[in-house]
């Protein structure tokens, strides 16, 4: 109105970032070096979600807090029990890898989380966490969850060629890294093949299961599959650099978005972190296992990683070390000038 004051709105604090994970095992140190790679390139604050074994959880709590405070007052974390809400757990806990399933319950045990990223413990983040969790806002309506495809061509994809059951799409999609309104889970009644009428998230996992158990080989991730198969408009698919997978590139290169972005999210299964057969994801691996946190990023951590990509030329991933240092540099190059913009506002010296 004429004449009226007017005041600047305050803008509302910035709520974290959540991101969970379920480690059961021998999954103590994979999980770790994940939430690290997370830590070291986010730029909003993290809240990690993490469900563990019960004989897990001194360990990650006695070395979170080793880690220095200029990263952990970057994040705060929670630790929970492995538990099923509905079903047999130990039918749960057997499917596919230990506890795996836990994640199809994340929308029931964090009753208080609007959206949440979940990941699998081998994967490393190249690139902040912000930029996937900004993909929340290219939901429409009815979208709920994001995963990207299992593969990039269907006649060498594994679900288009082997599987006995219902899955999304033409190829499929992986669970390994997952986008979750969660909100919109917990209110949402699914189309399914149990019974005419929908079901709530809850009310359908335990059902399906009992329907497809004899059929389904990757455990968790095919459930989700069958489930977003009779509900695709409940899912964003969101491209191959966001789960870069062996798969991009042991059968030459088939992920375009990682050549021509590089690789955002990493995702090394089969277990290629700790053995031979992938060199380049391995060496991914050590280098921000062996990252002393303080250091020089670019001394400690991208030079190193250059060093070690010479010695995977040879194989069919290594041929190809720019699509898996592209974002890296990228990210590493933003932090630095964030951190110049700051010690010269704090000097004053413009």
């Amino acid at each position: 109105k004429p004449g009226e004051q007017k005041h600047p709105k305050e803008a509302p604090p910035l709520q974290c970032m959540h991101l969970a994970v379920v480690a059961c095992g021998d999954r103590l140190e994979e999980t770790l070096i994940m939430l690290k790679s997370a830590v070291l390139f986010s730029n909003r604050r993290l809240c990690f979600h993490i469900f563990a074994e019960d004989s897990l959880k001194p360990e990650f709590e006695k070395k979170l807090k080793e880690w220095p405070s200029s990263y952990t007052k970057k994040f705060e974390s929670n630790i929970y029990p492995i538990t099923f809400s509905v079903g047999n757990a130990q039918e749960w806990k057997k499917l596919f890898k230990p506890c795996a399933a836990q994640r199809l319950f994340l929308p029931v045990i964090l009753k208080d989380v609007d959206s949440l990223l979940y990941v699998d413990t081998d994967v490393l983040f190249l690139r902040p966490i912000d930029d996937i969790w900004h993909l929340l806002r290219e939901f429409n309506s009815t979208q709920l969850a994001a995963m990207a495809p299992e593969h990039e061509i269907p006649k060498i994809g594994w679900y288009s060629r082997f599987a006995r059951h219902p899955y999304y799409g033409t190829t499929g999609v992986n669970s390994g890294v997952m986008l979750m309104n969660l909100t919109r889970i917990r209110s949402t009644q699914f189309k399914n093949s149990l019974i005419p009428a929908g079901l709530t998230w809850e009310e359908m996992l335990y059902p399906l299961y009992q329907k497809y158990k004899n059929y389904i080989t990757w455990g968790d991730q095919d459930l989700l599959n069958i489930i977003f198969y009779f509900n695709p408009e409940c899912l964003y698919v969101f491209p191959c650099q966001w789960n870069y997978r062996p798969d991009h590139c042991m059968y030459g290169s088939n992920c375009r978005g990682a050549e021509e972005e590089g690789v955002s999210i990493l995702h090394g299964n089969r277990g290629v972190y700790h053995d031979d057969k992938q060199p380049t994801f391995k060496a991914l691996y050590e280098v921000i296992r062996d990252f002393p946190f303080e250091d020089n990023l670019f001394q400690s951590l991208y030079y190193p990683l250059q060093s070690k990509f010479l010695d995977t030329v040879h194989t069919l991933c290594g041929r190809i070390p720019q699509v898996f240092l592209k974002q890296i540099e990228k990210t590493m190059k933003k932090v630095y000038e964030n951190r110049v913009i700051v010690y010269l506002g704090a000097n004053h010296r413009y």
